[in-house]
């Protein structure tokens, strides 16, 4: 396997294809879904409503947890997820900058 490259790119670059990644699975945008219809910190298990094996939830809630879209707390022998609102207030504003871009030629290259 190669070497990346992301020290070619910058910061901005970097944060919004590791964004991407995050919400390029399905699993992870209903994850992300129903802590927003919730909400609330969901101690519960997320097996029945997102309907996939407990460790691949946990492997997709660590993906989440690492970007920091989410943010866990230990209760008792559980973790309780929400939505980090500030990270995803940056994530909204970072991403709204870059979809909102228009080319400012005649647009009508191709």
């Amino acid at each position: 396997m190669g070497i990346t490259k992301t020290d070619k790119f910058t910061d901005e670059q970097n944060k919004l294809a590791n964004i991407a990644k995050a919400l390029g699975h399905p699993a992870r945008i209903a994850i992300l879904m129903h802590l927003f219809k919730i909400d609330s910190c969901i101690c519960g298990d997320l097996v029945n409503e997102i309907g996939l094996a407990q460790p691949t939830i946990s492997q997709h809630l660590k993906e989440l947890k690492n970007l920091g879209i989410i943010k866990g707390n230990i209760s008792g022998t559980s973790i309780c997820y929400c939505i980090d609102q500030d990270e995803w207030t940056q994530i909204t504003t970072l991403l709204n900058q870059f979809l909102s871009q228009k080319t400012e030629g005649a647009g009508n290259c191709c």
